[in-house]
């Protein structure tokens, strides 16, 4: 028998193609006797029901774990707002296969009742910790559990940005920008802009310049404990931007710094027994299909 006996449920927001699995989760997790805690992305897609939704920081105190229905972007959300308080996260996909949803609806009811009897594998992912540097001061702090993004905006030119790794000179770039990913985000636009794979069990970071005027600018993976600073260069010119998992951004100025550090906590993630990370490879990106 598992800890899990209060569950937070998670939704992606406004998406009213999620009610029905929403109500098979919650009258099973109820005929199953746990207690379970709507976050107020759920509870506004079930008016009919009278459910009252609590705010993501009641979720991380009362639930011993979250169930996230939506797609990769909503557990990226949930993730960053739930690792501090360490409840665990398991993902059902609803649409289609993520990386990090890997439970369908279809397949929920039995997955649920093996992860309640403590059948189940948990997989700690490794967040990012940036803040941003202006004049000496910190003007913003962000986490990801994906990647931080320093990328052009609104125009079609490249930024100018030198690279340091623990303290230690890297590179002088012109690029469209620059993404530094976890493992998890190895799969996402750091693999769109030719990164390379990185198994999740790695504790490592990538280096992934987008579009670099130099083509011998290249992907770099350094060891997960680095720290990594970006500072756009006096001379810059282009209006430039950092983004987190794609869902927050921050507009940058010339001599701005962006140091990027392994967290101090990891994300809990919940797979069913069996959970398979090539499997996942495979049929999502469609390894040995023929043409």
């Amino acid at each position: 028998m598992s800890d899990f006996q209060t569950i937070g449920i998670i939704a992606k927001q406004g998406d009213s193609a999620l009610n029905e699995t929403l109500v098979r989760l919650l009258s099973h997790l109820g005929e199953r006797g746990r207690d379970v805690v709507l976050d107020t992305s759920a509870a506004e897609l079930l008016p009919g029901r009278h459910h009252e939704g609590v705010d993501r920081e009641e979720i991380a105190a009362r639930c011993d774990l979250a169930v996230v229905v939506g797609g990769d972007g909503t557990l990226l959300n949930a993730g960053r707002s739930l690792a501090d308080a360490e409840v665990p996260i398991l993902g059902v996909n609803q649409g289609r296969l993520g990386f990090l949803v890997d439970v369908s609806p279809e397949e929920m009811p039995a997955r649920l009742d093996d992860i309640l009897e403590g059948r189940y594998l948990e997989e700690p992912r490794t967040l990012l910790r940036s803040r941003i540097e202006r004049g000496g001061e910190v003007i913003h702090e962000a986490e990801a559990l994906n990647d931080v993004v320093i990328h052009i905006r609104d125009v079609v030119r490249m930024i100018e940005f030198d690279t340091h790794i623990d303290g230690r000179f890297v590179n002088t770039q012109r690029a469209d920008g620059l993404i530094v990913s976890t493992p998890t985000g190895s799969t996402a636009y750091s693999l769109s802009g030719g990164g390379p794979i990185l198994h999740p069990a790695l504790d490592a970071l990538v280096l992934v310049p987008i579009c670099p005027h130099t083509l011998s600018h290249r992907p770099i993976v350094v060891d997960g404990e680095r720290r990594i600073e970006i500072a756009l260069r006096a001379q810059n010119t282009a209006p430039a931007q950092v983004a987190f998992d794609g869902q927050s951004s921050v507009d940058l100025e010339p001599e701005d710094r962006v140091v990027i550090v392994r967290g101090p906590r990891r994300l809990r993630l919940i797979h069913p027994q069996g959970y398979d990370f090539f499997h996942i490879l495979r049929a999502k990106l469609r390894w040995g299909e023929q043409p």
